[in-house]
């Protein structure tokens, strides 16, 4: 076992041996910021570079044809044989669907005991780092394997058909942990709340609890990449044959409806707008400043206003600053200082 890994298992143990009651929420909470932000990288082989605008990846049990579908969709060619775990690392594809870049992720082949350290836990950590995770089945295998890719999943923290928490959060330069909760908490206090951001070295931050929220769901927005979408309940289901190619159309809207990725087309001063090349930008952030920040982290110093074009003003184009909302092929021209 990996150190990662076994660094993983013994903060795991540590969580379940702990009682769950008010007076352990905070301990319970520095554990589960630690498990995130410094348990550490997935381990050689498995961490792969983050590329593009969202990552999707696919996670199974060993030899569902997730390899042979990542192939397929995104050109990407390895070892493909029918036999059981023929993928021992984490492949990664890409594709462009719509102008946005999504990166695909072939996850080794979960087995029953993975979160627990049990053969290649690994694999879950890297899928803490997807935007979407569709689980593979194979329709000629028993019902029954759904459920323990879910309860491997829903180990490690992956949330299964889960909405983002309503809390805000935002980096600032200084001025330490501002906490401001809209209603009641039944767990998160302000000691809580810097403590777990401490384990991520961010000292200077607003944090707005607007509904009753646990430490898992402050990590959730802190990491901004920790819910996973999974699409084999009707409506979420799409059935595919990878070998063959077959609805590979309805599975990419699938996805593309899943990750609610949105894009913003530039238009540079006396000149027409750049339909080939959007900005693409998660729902979650979809302010101008926001889209300063993806396109150049300086632009929004240099910032004096926006014109904006589209379903987001009532008139076209509209004067608009950096807290102003987009919407999807919204048209911006950014005015500098």
């Amino acid at each position: 076992m990996s150190s990662t890994l076994a660094k993983i298992v013994e903060i795991k143990a540590k969580m379940t041996w702990t009682q769950k009651n008010k007076a352990t929420a905070h301990h319970l909470g520095l554990l589960k910021a630690h498990l995130g932000g410094g348990g550490g990288g997935p381990g050689e082989g498995f961490d792969v570079a983050k590329t593009g605008d969202a990552r999707t990846g696919f996670a199974g049990l060993p030899s569902v044809g997730k390899l042979t579908l990542l192939s397929n969709l995104a050109g990407v060619y390895s070892e493909v044989a029918a036999c059981e775990f023929t993928t021992l690392t984490t492949v990664p594809g890409v594709i462009r669907h719509k102008g946005a870049k999504i990166q695909l992720l072939d996850l080794p082949g979960i087995i029953k005991g993975a979160k627990d350290g049990k053969g290649r836990g690994q694999v879950i950590a890297v899928a803490l780092t997807c935007n979407l995770i569709l689980i593979v089945l194979d329709v000629l295998k028993p019902l029954g394997r759904k459920k323990i890719n879910e309860n491997e999943l829903e180990g490690f923290g992956v949330r299964l058909n889960s909405k983002p928490s309503n809390i805000g959060f935002k980096k600032k330069d200084k001025g330490g942990i501002n906490l401001t909760a809209t209603c009641l908490q039944s767990e998160l206090d302000a000691e809580t709340v810097k403590s777990i951001l401490a384990e991520y070295k961010i000292h200077n931050a607003n944090v707005t609890l607007r509904s009753d929220a646990t430490a898992d769901d402050l990590i959730d927005v802190v990491e901004g990449n920790r819910i996973g979408y999974i699409i084999y309940k009707v409506p979420h289901c799409v059935a595919i044959s990878a070998h063959r190619r077959w609805n590979f159309d309805d599975l990419l809207e699938k996805i593309w409806d899943y990750l609610k990725l949105m894009r913003i087309y530039t238009k540079p001063k006396g000149q027409l707008p750049d339909y080939t090349s959007p900005v693409v930008l998660p729902c979650s952030r979809t302010t101008v400043e926001d889209f300063c920040m993806k396109t150049h982290k300086n632009l929004i110093k240099e910032f004096k206003c926006a014109l904006v074009w589209g379903l987001s003003v009532k008139h076209n184009p509209q004067k608009a600053g950096k807290d102003h909302t987009l919407e999807d092929e919204d048209v911006i021209q950014i005015a500098k200082k």
